[in-house]
């Protein structure tokens, strides 16, 4: 296939590459470093958070967050809701920690979680923990996960790795609403770092608890206050202090290089996704009434590519093959449902649900960035439409 439109481009661009050669030439430390905490404080702040903690990717920000949760005593029955729409490392922490994940299918929508089935499995199963996803950066109903977060006192973490950049009619973004959020900074989103993600909060004790993890569980990353009382609680003398571990941690790090390419794309961030969003936009107002897509009502969705649903599947296959036929990149929608991919089935068995099942037999992606002109845009939807 020769690809004309492909789904995704590089947002690091010869400048970033050019800033990068001369500040490698300043023989800088290039692992984690002094660059680290600026980029996360940079991103917290664009976020609207108080904290952030950069490490190697949006899975391991996931990995992050589901055991910060267990660490903290968030999480004490072992019952976790996951979502059957997102990707596989939403889930797979869950499984990996000896969780016991609940499967809540799709919203018809926003194809986020099913708030309605979320409630009904609070009342009969009581997970202790709630992960949902911002599905392709279309903002779910914040106001109702509240509510229900109130209700049963679920600790709640937010899977934003496909959302970065995307708002709720409020003013507040994605990102702010879980008590941990996740980002990724993979090629395709909406920033790169080459590799890398992100885990925000609020909470200076998951906090903490999230710098230790990602460093093999010593505690040189906490502000002194704090780290002066792990040593002094454990009688840790000067000499052993710098290598002693406070918690079973990993390294998840990221590097300085990461950091460096970090700080110069958040200064893109309010254009890279002004700019998505209207593609986005320009996409719905070409395609509606021939294919179905999600509903973000007075919310600013943007998203890595645009999704959408054939009628069925037949009808899929025939808009993929156009697609192909003109050079168009394209894909199926997110990972469908999860609840039948061979990681859940060999365990759980098939997670059957309405909507997700059919974003797996009808959903496709097909490109959005940047660069990408609303022209272009209309050329790839008529050749959708036929």
């Amino acid at each position: 296939m020769n690809i004309k439109y492909p789904l995704a481009k590089e947002t690091i661009n010869n400048e970033d590459i050019d800033a990068l050669c001369d500040w490698l030439k300043s023989y800088p430390r290039l692992t984690k470093g002094e660059l680290t905490p600026k980029v996360e404080s940079k991103w917290a702040e664009f976020i609207g958070t108080k904290h952030a903690v950069f490490n190697n990717s949006g899975s391991s920000a996931n990995l992050l967050m589901v055991y910060a949760a267990i660490a903290a005593g968030k999480i004490k029955n072992k019952k976790i809701a996951v979502p059957s729409v997102g990707w596989v490392t939403t889930i797979a922490p869950a499984i990996q920690f000896g969780l016991h994940p609940i499967m809540v299918g799709a919203d018809e929508k926003t194809y986020g979680m099913d708030l309605d089935a979320l409630e009904e499995v609070c009342k009969t199963e009581k997970p202790d923990a709630v992960i949902f996803v911002q599905v392709l950066g279309v903002p779910h109903y914040k106001e109702r996960i509240l509510e229900l977060k109130q209700k049963y006192g679920f600790c709640l973490l937010e899977d934003s790795c496909a959302a970065l950049g995307a708002s709720y009619a409020d003013g507040s973004k994605v990102g702010t609403v879980g008590d941990m959020s996740s980002f990724s900074f993979y090629f395709g989103h909406q920033l790169s770092t080459i590799e890398g993600g992100m885990v925000n909060t609020d909470d200076k004790e998951l906090y903490n608890t999230l710098l230790m993890l990602r460093s093999h569980g010593w505690a040189k990353d906490l502000d002194s206050d704090d780290y002066q009382k792990l040593v002094k609680k454990y009688n840790v003398d000067d000499f052993h202090k710098p290598f002693t571990f406070f918690i079973s941690g990993f390294n998840l790090r990221s590097t300085d290089l990461q950091a460096f390419i970090g700080l110069r794309q958040i200064d893109k961030a309010e254009w890279a996704s002004t700019r998505r969003n209207e593609n986005h936009l320009r996409y719905a107002k070409n395609l509606k009434g021939y294919v179905t897509f999600q509903e973000w009502g007075d919310n600013i969705p943007v998203s890595i590519s645009f999704g959408a649903l054939a009628r069925n599947n037949d009808h899929r296959k025939e808009i993929v093959s156009r697609l192909v036929a003109h050079g168009v990149e394209t894909r199926i929608f997110s990972a469908g449902n999860l609840g039948k991919h061979p990681f859940w089935t060999d365990l759980y068995g098939t997670f059957e649900d309405e909507v997700s099942d059919r974003i797996h037999a009808c959903g496709f992606f097909v490109p959005n960035y940047p660069e990408l002109s609303l022209n272009e845009i209309d050329i790839i939807c008529n050749i959708v439409r036929g």
